[in-house]
């Protein structure tokens, strides 16, 4: 099979590499509600996220930028002034307001579905999709860049994105899609949810399991 799409025939939805994508049954959403993006740091969620806003019509929102806008001060600085938790705390009241808006595709930061509520919000308001990675990827590919607290500084950053991993992977594990992004570029990981979208994801009939 070439490309990324669902198969009537075998009932699954693959990659374009021709791997079955994992995707969940779930309830069916109205047309315009939410598409959430969670996954760990580094997994490219703003990037896919502008990729699947163009191409459905949609508006991009970047959980993290609306953070920063209303604290009036940047990710960093917030964890800095507030710790983690004063951060988690004003995460959660933005993803509370953005899960009631319409035609959105919504970028969260890694830890915003490892809060209980905050999943919950998610898995009630839309479709949840996450983007997979290594813990080598992710520190190869925050390596140099700003904006990443969680991973600074460690002397063993792999051992530090593992740990957190580990400990995020069984919020991640309840999307209702989870695309693989280790080696691949944005365009395609955007076609693999774009192809979920056109069997289900959006618009009414549910999704398509892949067992």
């Amino acid at each position: 099979m070439r490309g990324s799409g669902f198969d009537p025939a075998r009932g699954r939805l693959y990659n374009s590499r021709g791997a079955a994508v994992r995707a969940s049954s779930m309830e069916t959403f109205p047309a315009d509600a939410p598409i959430f993006l969670v996954g760990f740091m580094a997994t490219g969620k703003t990037t896919v996220g502008r990729i699947l806003a163009a191409r459905l019509g949609w508006r991009l929102v970047d959980l993290d930028e609306v953070i920063a806008r209303e604290a009036g001060q940047s990710v960093p600085r917030i964890f800095e002034g507030e710790g983690e938790a004063g951060f988690r705390a004003r995460e959660t009241r933005a993803l509370g307001a953005v899960s009631r808006e319409r035609r959105v595709v919504v970028a969260t930061g890694g830890g915003a579905a490892c809060r209980e509520d905050n999943l919950r919000t998610m898995l009630a308001a839309g479709r949840v999709v996450a983007l997979a990675i290594t813990p080598e990827e992710a520190v190869r590919r925050a390596r140099g860049g700003a904006g990443r607290p969680l991973l600074s500084g460690p002397a063993d950053p792999v051992a530090t994105a593992t740990a957190l991993l580990e400990a995020r992977a069984p919020f991640y594990a309840r999307a209702h899609l989870s695309v693989d992004t280790v080696g691949r570029l944005p365009q395609d990981v955007a076609r693999d949810v774009l192809a979920w979208v056109a069997v289900g994801g959006v618009g009414g009939v549910g999704s398509k399991g892949a067992p």
